[in-house]
């Protein structure tokens, strides 16, 4: 297993200027038209993945994975297994939200899923917020007094308990057909556990302490 963190770049919105603090043992992928983001930015990424369609040219990078046009998984579904396959645990994704294609921002917050199945940490940093799955029998904290967060269940209802927030809960069932979890406020140290099914963690504006 890798230390390091592996970060993905998609065609959506990007912070601007997007920054990656790349460290040792890091991996940059470019999924597709995210290598414009990236050359844009005058980062270099490691390895690119994607069939071009977005992009409109396949890069002359020495690492690379040509996928067909017609294919099971999105270039950014694809660039996550290849960061499993290459011992990466924790998942940084840019790019993921927004952009042209409303049903990839849709896939690729079911990829958060797909990270957390197979044991791992997956997180996506759009330039408004940043988003990340909570499942049963974990607890995040953060810290801070400004913006919001939410929770949204994923696949069915979840139980919670928030505390440093202005709406505390203990144990509080968040049906998975609500809104109830949008839009909270957080005031210092802030937790959220879940105790029963797995939630989407969504903070407004987005933090940028994404591991312990």
């Amino acid at each position: 297993m890798k230390k390091g963190a592996c970060y993905i770049v998609c065609a959506g919105d990007v912070p601007s200027p997007l920054s990656i603090n790349k460290g040792e043992g890091d991996l940059i992928i470019a999924a597709d038209a995210g290598y414009k983001a990236l050359s844009d930015a005058g980062i270099e990424p490691d390895v690119f993945v994607g069939d071009g369609d977005s992009l409109g040219f396949i890069p002359e990078l020495k690492d690379k994975t040509v996928l067909p046009c017609v294919k099971d998984d999105t270039d950014a579904h694809a660039a996550i297994k290849i960061g499993f396959e290459r011992g990466y645990m924790r998942f940084v994704i840019y790019g993921a939200l927004g952009g042209k294609r409303f049903s990839h921002s849709i896939a690729n917050l079911r990829c958060l899923s797909f990270i957390a199945e197979r044991g791992g940490e997956g997180i996506i940093a759009d330039k408004r917020c940043t988003v990340r799955l909570i499942e049963a029998g974990k607890t995040y904290c953060f810290c801070g007094t400004e913006g919001y967060f939410s929770l949204f269940p994923i696949g069915e209802d979840a139980e919670v308990t928030i505390s440093g927030a202005k709406y505390e809960a203990k144990r509080v069932s968040v049906p998975f057909a609500s809104t109830l979890g949008a839009s909270n406020e957080p005031r210092g140290e802030c937790s959220v556990t879940v105790h029963k099914g797995a939630v989407l963690f969504v903070r407004e504006p987005g933090d940028r302490d994404f591991f312990d």
